[in-house]
């Protein structure tokens, strides 16, 4: 079953929301893991509150399309309603951002960002720290780079949600890994 590693966020009432959807997402695809949860400015916009963000790894049988449309209709459950504003304030944001070996013109993947963004890459590189970019960079590498960026792990909560996960996977009785 193939892998992928998703970005979630929020920054609207994010604790709550956040462990919303990461329970719709346990419904629709294996989570496998989630890293840790971190407290992060919002990009470029000061006033706005902080994100917390972190990446999850799934194994699902979607292939990207249709695994971005289930995203998308989960964000929707939790009241996201999508705006020219990329950068805008949300109450859940879920988007892919690795999987497996796929290369797909429509799906730039893995997501360009994640060197640039260390709130992708330093959790991306805790669950899959062997991974390489394109260009050959390891994801530990990149991640030791971006260390001191204005990140405040959240093990409060990624305790509470990774909680949540394994509740998850039990009540649904799965006994895949």
């Amino acid at each position: 079953m193939p892998t992928a590693y998703l970005a979630i966020g929020s920054n609207i009432d994010a604790d709550a929301n956040l462990r919303r959807g990461l329970a719709l997402l346990a419904r629709a695809v294996r989570v496998r893991a989630l890293s840790t949860l971190y407290r992060t400015p919002a990009l470029g916009r000061p006033d706005d509150p902080p994100f917390v963000n972190g990446v999850a790894e799934i194994a699902t049988t979607l292939p990207p399309r249709a695994l971005k449309m289930a995203l998308r209709r989960i964000e929707a459950a939790l009241g996201r309603r999508r705006s020219a504003e990329k950068c805008a304030p949300r109450v859940l944001d879920l988007d892919i951002i690795w999987y497996d070996d796929i290369s797909d013109a429509r799906y730039p993947l893995p997501d360009p960002e994640i060197p640039h963004r260390p709130f992708l890459a330093i959790p991306l590189a805790e669950l899959a720290p062997t991974l390489a970019l394109p260009d050959g960079t390891l994801l530990r590498d990149l991640a030791d780079e971006l260390r001191g960026a204005p990140m405040t792990p959240l093990p409060a909560l990624t305790d509470l949600l990774r909680k949540d996960l394994e509740d998850e996977h039990h009540a649904r009785g799965r006994t895949d890994s």
